[in-house]
């Protein structure tokens, strides 16, 4: 006798999005120094259909929720695995900015590693996705 094969939680999401027939959802990553252009892109997917999901906290800019070190320390902790759920929510990822950080690339490695489509803004700045030597 087979059993049914259980769906993954992957599988289960899909599903759900397709029969809830949402638009395309779009994790837009870079860092927070093209917060921006990060809004911009925002406006034009959205206006072109899409929902849209990206970092909403500058932690470079002064604001109460962050000004003690080390509740900024757990802030940021909080708010990296939170961009990871984004990501993992997404069916695509749009990189934003000429720049790739450290975070950043963790992020893009993340997405492809879960087989998320990555698009960037700048496709030259792709191939620095792996660290290299300055």
């Amino acid at each position: 006798m087979s059993y049914p094969q259980l769906l993954t939680p992957e599988e289960k999401l899909a599903d759900a999005k397709e029969g809830l027939k949402l638009p395309t959802i779009v994790c837009i990553c870079g860092s927070t120094r093209f917060m921006d252009a990060m809004a911009d892109a925002d406006r034009e997917l959205t206006a072109a259909g899409y929902i849209v999901v990206k970092p909403d906290c500058n932690m470079k800019e002064p604001h109460p929720l962050w000004a003690d070190p080390a509740e900024a320390d757990a802030l940021k902790a909080q708010l990296d695995n939170l961009h990871r759920a984004k990501i993992r929510l997404a069916d695509e990822v749009l990189v934003v900015g000429n720049y790739i950080g450290d975070s950043t690339r963790a992020e893009i490695a993340y997405a492809r590693q879960l087989g998320k489509p990555v698009g960037f803004t700048h496709p030259e700045v792709d191939a620095t996705t792996e660290k290299t030597a300055r």
